[in-house]
C-alpha cells in the first residue's frame, strides 16, 4: 500500500543577515552614534557656508576665512589633544562632552541669526570652537574603538563605520539641500544639533570597560612623534597618505572650476554626478573586508593607494561628446570613492593594530595634524599652479602626482603584510 504523499513545509523566509558586530549591543550603539553624527556633519558642511553667503553676504575672501577657521584646529590642537587624551581614563566621556558642546555651539548660530546679531567674526569663532571639539572627539575615538572591538574584527568594524560615512556622502548633502531650501539655512542647523544630541545619548548608553591608563603611560607629544618616526609601518603609511593628500587637494582646488567652466557642466548636473559617484564608497566599504582577507591587508592598502587617485586622470582626459564627458566624470568619481574606502579601512585598521593602546590618541593626533595640515598647502599650490600653467595641465600633474604616495608603502614591510600586525 502506497504511502500518502506528504508535501514538505515551505521553507521559512530568509531573514536579512545582520552583521555579527551589529548584534552586539555596545558596538551597535557606538556605530549608531557615529552614523547619526556623520549625517549631521554633511548637513553642517552645506548649511554653514550657505548661511554665510545668504544671511551675512560673505564674499570669496570671507568664505576663505570661514574655511580656514574650521580647519585650523586640526593643525593646532590634534597633537596636544592626543597627548592629553592618552592620560585621561574616560575617553567615552570626552566624546560625550564634545558632542554636547558642539550641539550647544551650533544651536547658538540660528539663535544669533534670529536675534539679528550674527556676523562673520562670530560665525568663524563658532566653527573654530566646533572644530576644536571635533579634534578631541576624533582622537578619543580610536581608544574607545579598541575597547569595543576585538583585534580580529578591526577591518569589519572599520568597514561598517566607513560604510556609514559613504552613505552620509550620498544622502547627507541631498537632505541638507532640501532642509536649507524648505526651512532656511539657520533652521537646517537645528537638525544637526539634534544629531549631536542623539550621538551623545547613544554614547552614554554604550557600556564598555575602558582600559585604565597604565602607570607611567602617556609619553606626550614628542613620544608620539618619535614612535611614528621609528615605526616602519606607521611611518610608511603616514608618508604615503600625506603625499596623496597633498596632490589630491591640489586637484580638489581646481576640479569644480575646470568642470564647470572648461567642460561646461552645470552645477546641478555636477552635484548629481558626485552624489551618484558616492555609491562607489558604499561598494568599497562592502568589499574591503573580503578583499583584505583574500589578498592580505597590506596589498589591499596598496591597492587603495592606487585605486583612489588613478581614476582622477579621467577628468583632464575628458573631452568629446557630452555623454562621453559625463560618463568619464562619473567613472572617475565612482571608482575613486571605492578606492578611498578600501584605503581608509585598511590603513585605519593597520594603524590601530600597530599602535600601543596607551599611545593611540597621541599617535592619532599626530597623524591628523600632518594629514590635515597638508591639505590647505595642497590647495594653495594647486591654485598657484593652475594660474601659472593652466587648469588642465595642473590637473594632470595633481592626478598623476597623487600616485607617488604608493611608493612609500610598496618599499616597506606593509607590502608583505597578510594580517594585522601585533601591537
Amino acid at each position: 500500500m502506497t504511502e500518502p504523499l506528504v508535501l514538505a513545509d515551505p521553507a521559512p523566509p530568509r531573514r536579512p543577515r545582520i552583521p555579527r558586530l551589529l548584534q552586539q549591543r555596545a558596538f551597535r550603539r557606538y556605530w549608531s552614534a557615529q552614523t547619526v553624527s556623520l549625517f549631521g556633519d554633511q548637513i553642517t558642511m552645506l548649511a554653514v557656508p550657505l548661511l554665510a553667503v545668504l544671511a551675512i553676504g560673505a564674499g570669496p575672501a570671507e568664505m576663505g576665512y570661514l574655511t580656514a577657521a574650521a580647519l585650523l584646529p586640526n593643525l593646532f590642537f590634534s597633537l596636544p589633544a592626543g597627548a592629553w587624551v592618552d592620560r585621561y581614563p574616560r575617553r567615552r566621556q570626552i566624546m560625550i562632552v564634545a558632542d554636547l558642546g558642539r550641539a550647544g555651539l551650533l544651536l547658538a548660530v540660528p539663535l544669533l541669526w534670529w536675534a539679528g546679531a550674527l556676523n562673520l567674526p562670530l560665525l568663524c569663532g563658532v566653527v573654530f570652537l566646533i572644530g576644536t571639539l571635533s579634534v578631541f572627539f576624533e582622537v578619543a575615538h580610536s581608544s574607545l574603538f579598541v575597547a569595543l572591538v576585538r583585534r580580529p574584527d578591526y577591518v569589519d568594524a572599520n568597514s561598517l563605520i566607513n560604510g556609514s560615512r559613504a552613505m552620509s556622502y550620498v544622502a547627507g548633502p541631498s537632505v541638507g539641500g532640501v532642509l536649507v531650501q524648505v526651512l532656511s539655512a539657520p533652521v537646517a542647523l537645528v537638525a544637526d544639533v539634534l544629531t549631536y544630541v542623539a550621538s551623545a545619548v547613544l554614547l552614554t548608553r554604550t557600556k564598555v570597560a575602558e582600559r585604565p591608563v597604565p602607570s607611567g603611560s602617556g609619553l606626550g607629544m614628542a613620544g608620539g612623534v618619535r614612535y611614528v618616526a621609528r615605526s616602519a609601518v606607521l611611518r610608511a603609511i603616514l608618508l604615503g597618505t600625506t603625499t596623496l593628500n597633498l596632490f589630491n587637494y591640489m586637484f580638489a582646488a581646481l576640479f569644480v572650476l575646470y568642470v564647470t567652466t572648461e567642460l561646461g557642466v552645470s552645477a546641478g548636473l555636477l552635484g548629481l554626478i558626485i552624489g551618484a559617484g558616492a555609491f562607489g564608497g558604499l561598494l568599497g566599504a562592502a568589499i574591503s573586508g573580503p578583499l583584505s582577507r583574500r589578498m592580505g591587508i597590506g596589498p589591499a592598502l596598496i591597492l587603495g593607494l592606487v585605486v583612489f587617485p588613478a581614476p582622477l586622470v579621467l577628468v583632464p582626459l575628458a573631452e568629446g561628446p557630452r555623454p562621453l564627458v559625463l560618463a568619464l566624470l562619473f567613472a572617475a568619481d565612482f571608482v575613486s570613492a571605492l578606492g578611498v574606502m578600501v584605503l581608509d579601512i585598511a590603513a585605519g585598521s593597520v594603524q590601530i593594530a600597530a599602535t600601543p593602546q596607551e599611545m593611540l590618541a597621541v599617535v592619532s593626533g599626530f597623524k591628523r595634524a600632518v594629514n590635515y595640515g597638508i591639505r590647505p598647502i595642497g590647495a594653495l599650490i594647486g591654485g598657484a599652479l593652475g594660474a601659472a600653467i593652466g587648469v588642465r595641465p595642473a590637473l594632470w600633474i595633481a592626478s598623476l602626482g597623487a600616485l607617488l604616495g604608493v611608493f612609500w608603502v610598496v618599499f616597506s614591510p606593509v607590502s608583505t603584510m597578510r594580517k594585522l600586525p601585533e601591537e
